[in-house]
């Protein structure tokens, strides 16, 4: 197991995640977890077959690994003529008790590893 941990939509291309938000959907109760990025790797390795893709991402701690298929992931685009790449936005919901700890044992350790805190996000 690695020490490390590692968030992956590409077999050995580490991404580097910059925002998390976390959620709950008030009819279902369904745990939402969004997390952002400013860039992909994978986007550069897009065209390459020499890593495996994952059809999900994937993120591996001291525990072993995580596989979890994003609901969805948004493009948001801005810049002068609006095509460039401002962040990316991928949504996880998780239902089961047991799979959001594991989801959050996770992130805590990886905000610990890349210097990430907890905070309260600032209304309007």
């Amino acid at each position: 197991m690695t020490s490390i941990p590692t968030l992956e939509f590409y077999d050995g291309v580490p991404e580097e995640l910059t925002g998390i938000s976390l959620r709950r959907n008030r009819n279902t109760g369904t745990r939402i977890m969004v997390l952002s990025f400013s860039q992909l790797k994978a986007i550069e390795r897009f065209n390459s077959f020499t890593q495996k893709f994952n059809k999900a991402l994937k993120m591996t701690d001291s525990e072993g690994a995580i596989t979890i298929e994003p609901s969805s992931i948004q493009f948001i685009f801005g810049g002068d003529e609006g095509d460039e790449i401002q962040r990316i936005d991928c949504k996880l919901e998780v239902d089961r008790e047991e799979h959001w700890e594991r989801l959050m044992r996770f992130m805590h350790r990886y905000a610990e590893a890349n210097g990430m805190e907890y905070g309260e996000s600032s209304p309007g």
